[in-house]
């Protein structure tokens, strides 16, 4: 048996915390947020990054996400 539950929250959460796709945090001009911009910079690719691991850790520890196959 398999456990896809880490791939599919990993994957999942890469696509939606991508900076500038959905959200930028913080974004670029002395804003707090900025929604569907397509751009990025360093900061905002380490906040989705602490971000990201957060998420992860608590859906794949706390919550204990899995999808097994045979």
């Amino acid at each position: 048996m398999s456990d896809w539950g880490p791939v599919v929250v990993a994957t999942v959460l890469f696509v939606l915390l991508s900076p500038g796709l959905l959200l930028q945090l913080p974004a670029k001009g002395g804003r707090f947020v900025e929604f569907g911009n397509f751009q990025t910079s360093g900061a905002s690719i380490f906040v989705h990054a602490i971000i990201f691991f957060a998420l992860t850790a608590v859906f794949l520890i706390a919550i204990g996400v899995h999808i097994t196959t045979d």
